[in-house]
């Protein structure tokens, strides 16, 4: 797995009652064992709680499908979340 921190790079996306909202991505990552590409992004708002809201699609890196995938298993799930741990760790 190939971490990639892609700091400052925004892009935009359309929310489910079609309003563009600006994202900022805070890493992408290929994973070995799905075979797949993953973006881990921000849209810089914030739960009940005051934690930053973090999302997890996975993508095309070529570029040729700008379109979001949603992460489809609970494995998906798993190795984004020890990554965020991880991270979350190393900046304390």
């Amino acid at each position: 797995m190939n971490e990639n921190p892609n700091k400052n790079s925004v892009f935009t996306i359309k929310n489910a009652s079609g309003t563009e909202v600006e994202c900022e991505v805070l890493f992408t990552f290929d994973s070995e064992q799905t075979k797949k590409s993953y973006i881990v992004y921000t849209d810089n708002t914030k739960d009940e709680s005051g934690s930053l809201k973090v999302y997890a699609n996975s993508y095309d890196p070529s570029g040729n499908n700008m379109n979001l995938f949603p992460i489809e298993t609970e494995a998906e799930w798993n190795t984004i979340e020890a990554i965020l741990n991880k991270l979350e760790e190393a900046s304390i």
